[in-house]
């Protein structure tokens, strides 16, 4: 089976890769997302979406596609005929007027309805109706926007996920959003000439922005939205699902009775009954679902007895005018049917941080030693719970959610249960996330942290619970949970700068000194405000960075915290350098490196000796920084600091450059890509290949600057550096032509910022994953 998406932490392609994996067989997993849900083994109470798996056969050099990517038949759909018939008119090629005046064809239809009302199933019944009608040869594109969870899908993603769709190669796509647009709609005309007009299905939208850089530009394709929300900004034709009449719930409710059981007869001999109970739960397809599977695990209960329980949450159902209140009531009467631990489990996994919680937070938010996998088995066999991206994860639709937040807050004594629960969370959270931190800023010669034996294992698990991470610091917004979400944002801060998640590392930092503002601590206020600034300085925000330094240098000096202070001015120097100020760049790392060496602290010297070489060669003391790029490499080698070593080697390379030694210059990068290469350092590997590559092209050495420029390429992408791979790669491509503008300087390594409380120690990358980090 061909891997028809790369890797996405949150998009689509991570979205088909978890539906194709509840999907594997014997798994016995359920699955409910949205509008939609599937039952197996030849019992379908609700109606059934699934996404098609196209099988990729050839060698190993072909491109998969996935233009079958319509999910099947939803089982059990009834109604809609009207909505079915507008939607087919607006996806219709051929219908009158269309022909003669292709700018009035309608490129998009959008249906739009509260949440649970049945807009996936409409989609999905319609686009099988018209591919059947031979309109799209030229395929369908199905992806789920997850407009309304936590992490949607951006338009990018969606287009890089549309891109590899149409078998488009991952080198192939461009870096900028626009570009990958332009690209995406050459590829849907291309695929109009040669095979037909394509059906693009978007699924879940939560704004026009979602779905704009998705529209294709030839007037033969089609694009079917779903949204909560109408979109008359996209120029749909716009199709407002509402609830179902008394006789297709009636339908739904029989038919889904009838495939548990073909001899249940209980609708047919209550049709007045099961007419209450349509109306009780809204005539809401999800609502009648979840009734249907209450009635269908229990072959004994009359309807007229489940009118009488659905009766008794009369308040809860008043609030239909909604759309969530009726499904609330329909949770609230699976939830009372629970067992308690079973209701405690889905209460507290309703607190948990990010979109998916693993096992391990599980049993944190329960406060047991191991996840209470039976009572999670259980509720995912309810459709409560329904199975994560990987074994061992768990997550609720956005609507079971809301009700089980909903139940803690209603309730004083559950409130406080709440509470303590998200303080066991994030209790793991600062230990765990403290020690994979700790891994990745070991040094040979010091004690190996708690569980994390290999660098890679920290990596892949703060890689496992990045998301839940993240949302854990924004706990710290209240009191109570300020002083642990502080702490765990600067263990995130390493990590996040290495894995180049700068817009998490920025909210993250944001979250932590408010944090520790609300805790009320001047140190655990500036360790934030040094945090803050890294991120700035990494993100390119470089002015903002050197204010937060400063406010966080003045509390330490202040404080007399001096190994905080000369990390501080170390970061400080930093920001100065690349905001402009090289001068005072040169003032703050040396009154750094005076720090470090009255402090002792060598890893800390290394660092602010690289940087200081880095200031020094840009104000033309070359003879001064090749002393102390020699300093910093031979600090790095003493600490045992491969990575930083490698760094260092290639800043001498570019100083002894900068000198007119070319050959001792070459035989530097040549070291540093060496060392690179050993430790997987891959962003390093990628600055050494560019600057090994720029001095073979002034020296004339075109085609050995052209290899190491595309090698440099391939290094940048593995590094997650898609801008650097870019200009590289152009560079490659235009070594005949006078070369574009450049940037300011070449990529050039820095030292680490110092994002721990305690002196800046250099941190390796993880020698056996590949390293994102700017150095």
């Amino acid at each position: 089976m061909a891997e028809l998406f790369a890797a996405d932490p949150r998009g689509v392609a991570g979205s088909v890769a978890r539906v194709m994996e509840r999907y594997a067989p014997g798994s016995g997993a359920s699955w409910y997302d949205g509008d939609h849900a599937d039952f197996r083994g030849g019992v379908f109470l609700r109606e059934v979406v699934g996404v098609q798996v196209v099988i990729q056969q050839g060698g190993a050099a072909a491109v998969p596609e996935a233009m079958a990517g319509l999910p099947p038949r939803p089982g059990g759909f009834t109604g809609r005929a009207d909505e079915t018939a507008a939607l087919l008119a607006a996806l219709d090629p051929d219908r009158e007027g269309a022909a003669e005046t292709p700018a009035a064809a309608v490129l998009v239809a959008a249906v739009s309805g509260l949440g649970g009302i049945g807009k996936t199933a409409l989609a999905v019944q319609t686009a099988h109706l018209a591919c059947e009608r031979g309109w799209f040869p030229g395929g369908v594109l199905f992806l789920d926007l997850h407009g309304y969870d936590r992490e949607p899908v951006t338009a990018d993603g969606a287009l890089q996920a549309l891109l590899r769709a149409l078998g488009t190669r991952p080198e192939h796509i461009p870096t900028t959003p626009d570009q990958r647009a332009a690209l995406y709609r050459s590829a849907l005309d291309a695929r109009a000439r040669e095979r037909g007009p394509v059906l693009v299905l978007a699924d879940n939208a939560s704004s026009p922005d979602q779905v704009r850089p998705l529209l294709p530009g030839h007037p033969c394709h089609r694009v079917l939205v779903t949204s909560r929300d109408r979109l008359p900004q996209l120029g749909a034709r716009l199709v407002p699902l509402d609830q179902l009449t008394p006789g297709e719930a009636y339908e739904l409710l029989d038919r889904a009775l009838r495939i548990a059981d073909p001899c249940d007869t209980r609708a047919a001999d209550s049709p007045d009954a099961v007419g209450q109970l349509a109306a009780l739960c809204g005539h809401l397809p999800l609502a009648l679902q979840i009734v249907a599977a209450l009635l269908a695990e229990d072959p004994g209960m009359a309807v007229t007895d489940l009118v009488e329980e659905l009766a008794e949450s009369r308040d809860l159902l008043g609030h239909l005018e909604d759309g969530e209140r009726s499904v609330r009531a329909a949770f609230d009467l699976s939830y009372r049917r629970l067992p308690p631990e079973q209701a405690r489990v889905l209460r507290l996994l309703a607190l948990a941080p990010g979109p998916e919680a693993s096992d391990e937070v599980v049993a944190a938010l329960i406060g047991a030693e191991v996840s209470p996998v039976r009572e999670l088995r259980a509720l995912a066999r309810a459709h409560l719970v329904e199975r994560g991206s990987g074994r061992g994860r768990w997550r609720l639709h956005d609507l079971v959610r809301a009700f089980g937040v909903g139940v803690v807050a209603g309730d004083g004594g559950l409130r406080e249960e709440g509470d303590q629960a998200r303080e066991r969370v994030l209790g793991w959270c600062v230990r765990w996330a403290g020690a994979a931190d700790d891994r990745l800023r070991w040094l040979p010669g010091t004690e190996v942290p708690e569980r994390f034996v290999e660098r890679g294992e920290a990596l892949s698990w703060l890689d496992g619970e990045r998301a839940g991470l993240v949302a854990a610091v924004e706990w710290g917004r209240e009191e109570r949970f300020a002083r642990a979400a502080g702490r765990l944002a600067e263990c995130l801060a390493e990590y996040l700068d290495w894995g180049r998640y700068f817009d998490d590392w920025i909210a993250v930092a944001e979250a932590g000194r408010e944090a520790a503002g609300r805790a009320g601590g001047r140190l655990d206020e500036a360790i934030a405000w040094n945090n803050l600034g890294n991120a700035l300085q990494r993100a390119g925000r470089v002015e903002e960075a050197v204010r937060a330094q400063t406010r966080a240098r003045d509390v330490f000096q202040a404080v007399g915290d001096r190994p905080r202070e000369a990390d501080a001015w170390n970061n400080l120097g930093n920001a100065l350098r690349e905001v402009g100020g090289v001068e005072e760049a040169v003032q703050a790392l040396t009154r750094a490196r005076d720090l470090y060496q009255a402090l002792g602290n060598r890893p800390g010297e290394a660092g602010s000796w690289s940087n200081l070489g880095l200031a020094l060669r840009e104000v033309g003391r070359v003879e001064e920084a090749l002393q102390a790029h020699i300093r910093a490499r031979d600090l790095f080698q003493a600490v045992g600091d491969r990575p930083r070593e490698a760094d260092a080697w290639n800043s001498l390379g570019l100083a002894l450059e900068a000198a007119g030694r070319v050959e001792e210059a070459v035989e530097a990068y040549g070291t540093s890509l060496a060392i690179c290469r050993e430790c997987e350092y891959w962003h390093g590997a990628g600055q050494a290949l560019y600057n090994l590559a720029d001095l073979h092209e002034t020296s004339g050495r075109s085609v050995e600057a052209r290899a190491a420029y595309r090698e440099a390429a391939d290094a940048f992408t593995r590094a997650n550096a898609p801008t650097d791979a870019a200009y590289a790669r152009t560079r490659a491509a235009t070594l005949a032509s006078p070369p574009p503008p450049a940037p300011t300087d070449k990529p050039t390594p820095a030292s680490p910022p110092a994002h721990k409380p305690a002196p800046a120690q250099p941190s390796p990358p993880p020698p056996n994953a590949p390293d994102t980090a700017e150095r």
